[in-house]
């Protein structure tokens, strides 16, 4: 194997994979251990329940080592876990009826232009982690959502859309709302 190859992330935990693919507990265990924090935290980022994210997170490793068969390689294992995890609290929220609010494009030009005018959230210096984590707690399912999924996670407007069956112009709302209302509760948690 050539130096390159090996340091390919597709290539990280191959042995692992391969064992949960051939049945070993001891990889499955492995793997697990590798992946559940994070995870957990992802369910926790999107939930916002500490129940909900233990549940979810056993649904998602019962998911994985049913699928694992067809883990191709293609792309890194975490980022697989990942999608699995990300489409599991999905699901869960679906089931609790989540509400995104549809906004028109043209609102969201307007509270994208407030936007512009604000600092970000990692501007402020009073900003903690647990001061944000605190907040996002607080956030509607709809705004902390689409917050987590775009700033967390990564994807981007037209993905989230896809995701959560809305429109691009709502993500980006939402987004834009959502990072608003943390100020908000910041502003009247510091006063």
């Amino acid at each position: 194997m050539n130096p390159v190859a090996a340091n390919d992330p597709r290539n990280n935990h191959r042995d692992l994979v391969l064992g949960c693919q051939r049945g070993e507990r001891a990889s499955q265990h492995g793997l697990y251990q590798q992946y559940a924090k994070a995870m957990y935290n992802i369910c926790l980022r999107m939930l916002s329940n500490n129940h909900d994210a233990e549940d979810v997170l056993q649904v998602v490793f019962v998911d994985v080592f049913r699928k694992i068969d067809t883990f191709n390689f293609e792309a890194s294992i975490g980022a697989w876990i990942k999608r699995i995890t990300v489409n599991r609290c999905l699901d869960h929220l679906k089931k609790k009826r989540i509400r995104f609010d549809d906004l028109e494009s043209t609102h969201y030009k307007l509270v994208a232009e407030e936007e512009d005018e604000e600092s970000g959230l990692a501007a402020d210096p009073g900003y903690t982690v647990e001061l944000i984590r605190n907040a996002m707690r607080k956030l509607s399912e709809g705004y902390r959502v689409v917050l987590s999924l775009y700033l967390f996670e990564g994807y981007d407007h037209e993905e989230i859309s896809q995701i959560l069956g809305i429109s691009s112009s709502t993500s980006k709302s939402q987004y834009h709302r959502a990072k608003k209302r943390i100020r908000q509760i910041v502003l009247e948690e510091a006063a």
